[in-house]
């Protein structure tokens, strides 16, 4: 029987392992307003009435929009909370996503995430990498974070942090400055990632899956749902399958980060009960037979 540890280091900082993930506080496609305003307010107050101390969100996001509701819901913050957020992409005015990658935009993108929370410190910055269509990103990977650690050094941001990052680029950012975090895809029905996986644990760096329960392009947690074996542990333990693949992920590294994200406090508290989940041998050997599927990156 694995018991699964409910906390773990992101840096330095002790959190819950489940935290929340504010993408879906926005509009449809995280853009503009939320549908329901009032039930984006009620997830977040009950997020961290339950022990949520590790909020991922970005200014990008509506733009500005779901910044604008966490500092409005829990501002001033409770002691302990981890705020991250995430440079390099940004929306155009139709909502389209766009490239912001250079050390201006990263500068300018920081600065607005400190007044929209604010903030006189962010706890964790990501750089993200891959917005704006497949072509590479002519910025070298150095100035990009030198940026950050300059931001670091003003005082403007704690920790630095990768997202849709590849290996070789993680060890190359590795060789300019200390990395708190990845965030990639990853989930029970996409392992394609587990090289980068592989390099959190020898590094000791925590990794933070999104689509933990896989995209619209993949099924999301109906394909989850339907795979026999996931159904089978789920049925064992007399909970949902999306829980299943929640606690898988948690079992499978300890200082995996878990930021499942809702606009509903009735799934956000089925979300935080997946710690509570032990899983047995027979359990991994049957959920090593789940069906992979590909899932893009954000």
């Amino acid at each position: 029987m694995t018991k699964i540890s409910q906390t773990s280091l992101l840096g330095d900082r002790s959190v819950r392992r489940i935290g929340f993930g504010a993408m879906q506080l926005a509009g449809p496609w995280v853009f503009g307003p939320p549908k329901d305003p009032d039930a984006a307010r009620a997830v977040l107050r009950r997020a961290v009435e339950l022990g949520v101390n590790h909020i991922d969100t970005s200014q990008a996001y509506g733009p500005d929009v779901v910044n604008e509701l966490i500092a409005e819901v829990l501002y001033p913050y409770p002691d302990g909370l981890v705020i991250a957020t995430k440079v390099g992409g940004s929306r155009d005015e139709q909502g389209g996503w766009i490239r912001a990658s250079r050390p201006e935009q990263l500068r300018a993108t920081v600065e607005q995430d400190l007044q929209s929370l604010r903030l006189e410190r962010i706890d964790l910055v990501n750089m993200r990498f891959g917005v704006g269509g497949a072509e590479p990103d002519t910025v070298p990977l150095a100035e990009q974070l030198g940026v950050l650690t300059d931001l670091r050094d003003e005082g403007k941001l704690d920790l630095i942090g990768l997202s849709t990052v590849s290996a070789d680029i993680a060890k190359a950012a590795l060789e300019i400055t200390p990395i708190a975090e990845v965030q990639n895809a990853f989930s029970i029905a996409n392992r394609t990632d587990e090289p980068v996986v592989d390099l959190c644990r020898e590094n000791d760096i925590a990794y933070v899956p999104y689509y933990p329960l896989g995209s619209a392009f993949t099924g999301g947690p109906e394909a989850l749902a339907a795979d026999p074996a996931i159904a089978s542990v789920a049925a064992k333990h007399n909970v949902s399958a999306s829980q299943i693949a929640l606690a898988w992920l948690l079992a499978h590294y300890h200082r995996m980060l878990l930021i499942p994200g809702t606009s509903s406090v009735a799934h956000l508290e089925e979300n935080l009960a997946v710690d509570g989940i032990q899983l047995d041998d027979d359990d991994f050997a049957a959920l090593d037979r789940v069906t992979h599927l590909g899932a893009p990156g954000l």
